[in-house]
């Protein structure tokens, strides 16, 4: 039986309307954010003024340090998300392909060295490693780069060099055992039988749209595009990450935490708490435990040299979105008893 036409005098379906562009959205989230934020400042400002015309001493002290991470970070942001675009627009898929091996051990081996050519600390690279999973990297591939190339960078180590020396084996530990560590969650990751459902949904779905679709030209043009588009998923996480780590900070008690630091397994859980919580850049942070080396043991110290870079709380948010909350918190306890382990490790053998 012939299929019936359709009557040219039938009305045309009305056509839904195109959804607005996804940098759009993340645009308006950035300018919303931006927008709370110097309202909530505002309104502290003028609701918990002194008689003398000061902050009150936590409520500054928490503005402060949330700042100085901000500040601390943002130029690596950007250097990241950077790297991350000239990778993504303008580095041939042979000249990685001849670089980094196609085995999964020794090529996740590879990429926890890339830090050396890419010296960028751990706020830069998170868009890094997005870069790399857009680029199709595995996740395991781009964790295992994204744990390890924060300290295996040359600016890393020349500052750890200075700071300590060859003292206590603390350099050569914190190098050894990040590149162990990460490499071994690395491992783990590649053992889930659906490394996608890892991930955010959302940025599942911008990896597998980036992997069927046809490569556009490399122009200025879409590397401006990119760059918004990682600005604006980056910035708000790393505002919100900063102004937790203020307050975790100024709610923790340094005291307590140095108090307990000759104890030769609390004090390496103090520091991982502190390493955690105090959310310092990778490159700088060795001459903060300079500081801490006259009360705590070389395996405490190498244990917040080697947590901090990889995981603290700044870092949670901003791989938030990127990664699955289970996720995070399984890569989070790893790399804790990892930590714990090395340090303990350390305090037996020096």
């Amino acid at each position: 039986m012939p299929t019936p036409r359709s009557s040219p005098t039938a009305p045309a379906r009305a056509r839904p309307e195109p959804a607005p562009p996804a940098h759009d959205a993340g645009a308006r989230r950035v300018l919303l954010v931006a927008a709370a934020l110097i309202a909530a400042a505002i309104v502290v400002r003028w609701s918990t003024i002194d008689g003398d015309g000061s902050l009150p001493s936590a409520l500054s002290d928490g503005i402060t340090l949330a700042a100085s991470v901000v500040i601390e970070s943002l130029p690596f942001v950007f250097l990241g998300i950077t790297i991350s675009i000239a990778v993504q627009l303008w580095v041939p898929s042979r000249v990685l392909d001849a670089v980094i091996p196609r085995a999964g051990i020794l090529r996740r081996a590879v990429l926890s060295l890339l830090g050396v050519v890419l010296p960028v600390c751990e706020c830069g690279n998170v868009p890094l490693a997005r870069g790399l999973m857009m680029r199709g990297f595995s996740v395991a591939d781009s964790v295992t780069f994204l744990l390890a190339a924060p300290i295996l960078n040359p600016v890393t180590l020349i500052t750890t060099y200075q700071a300590f020396g060859w003292s206590d084996g603390i350099l050569l530990s914190r190098m050894v055992g990040g590149f162990v560590l990460a490499n071994l969650v690395g491992w783990l990751v590649s053992l889930h039988p659906s490394p996608e459902r890892l991930l955010t949904p959302q940025w599942a779905a911008a990896c597998a749209t980036a992997a069927t679709s046809t490569r556009e030209p490399a122009t200025l043009r879409r590397a401006a595009v990119m760059f918004r588009d990682e600005v604006s998923a980056m910035l708000p996480a790393l505002f919100l990450g900063a102004a937790v780590a203020g307050v975790i900070q100024v709610a923790v008690s340094r005291d307590t935490l140095t108090g307990i630091g000759g104890h030769p397994v609390l004090g390496i859980l103090a520091l991982m708490v502190l390493a955690f919580v105090i959310a310092i850049c990778s490159n700088v942070d060795a001459f903060f435990a300079l500081s801490l080396a006259s009360s705590f043991s070389p395996g405490a110290l190498v244990a917040f040299l080697v947590l901090g870079p990889m995981i603290d709380v700044k870092m949670l948010v901003m791989l938030s979105t990127t990664f699955r909350v289970r996720t995070l918190a399984g890569i989070t306890l790893v790399v804790a008893l990892g930590a714990l382990t090395l340090g303990l490790v350390v305090n037996l053998l020096v």
